[in-house]
């Protein structure tokens, strides 16, 4: 599965040191900070947001957040720790503000099933299908769901850091993922042989 990199290409020194230098108002080294993290931030926005215009508008509109707030930035925390947390908070805020949530959210957790294959990883999901349908099975489902799941595999966020940002509690989270998870495979399932010879290059 894919991970998000800790400072790609850069070494900490650098980054500080290009850090040092947005502060200090050089548009060449926001240039190459941009350069750097945009990519893996748009990914991010792609699978937690319903179209890829909505990632490109996100993407755009987070950096410029990034850019106010380096300021509030601690440079005891990894940095991508700190951006992945900005990202978060916006495509969750974009998506409460939004309200075209399915409220079966949280209405139906004791029809939840207890057990399924792979609790724990989503790793299998990710070799039965390639990330475009992933992707596209991530876009159906309930907002919160979807971005548990993201928040989880795809930024690494603990526990705490997910109920922090989806504004639940943290007892919560576990069965929050659970759900989700299961919600991801019947999606995927549903049009699994289609998805899988599209995948292998074959017609749907």
């Amino acid at each position: 599965m894919e991970r998000r990199k800790t400072t790609g290409d850069m070494s900490a020194a650098e980054l500080a040191d290009v850090l040092a230098q947005v502060r200090a108002g050089d548009a060449e080294a926001w240039g190459e900070l941009y350069g750097q993290y945009a990519p893996a931030i748009f990914r991010f926005c792609r699978r937690a947001l319903p179209t890829r215009e909505d990632a490109e508008d996100a993407t755009t509109e987070i950096f410029m957040k990034v850019r106010q707030k380096l300021g509030t930035y601690d440079s005891s925390r990894p940095f991508t720790a700190w951006l992945y947390k900005v990202a978060s908070n916006h495509c969750w805020d974009l998506l409460r503000r939004r309200r075209i949530r399915q409220d079966l959210e949280t209405g139906d957790l004791e029809t939840l099933p207890l057990e399924h294959p792979d609790p724990d990883q989503l790793e299998q999901l990710q070799t039965e299908h390639d990330s475009k349908h992933v992707r596209a099975g991530l876009a159906k489902m309930p907002d919160r769901a979807r971005m548990a799941l993201v928040l989880r595999y795809y930024s690494d966020m603990s526990y705490d850091e997910i109920a922090d940002t989806l504004g639940v509690r943290r007892a919560f989270v576990g069965v929050l993922l659970l759900r989700a998870r299961h919600q991801l495979r019947e999606i995927l399932a549903e049009g699994g042989g289609g998805m899988r010879t599209a995948a292998a290059g074959g017609k749907p």
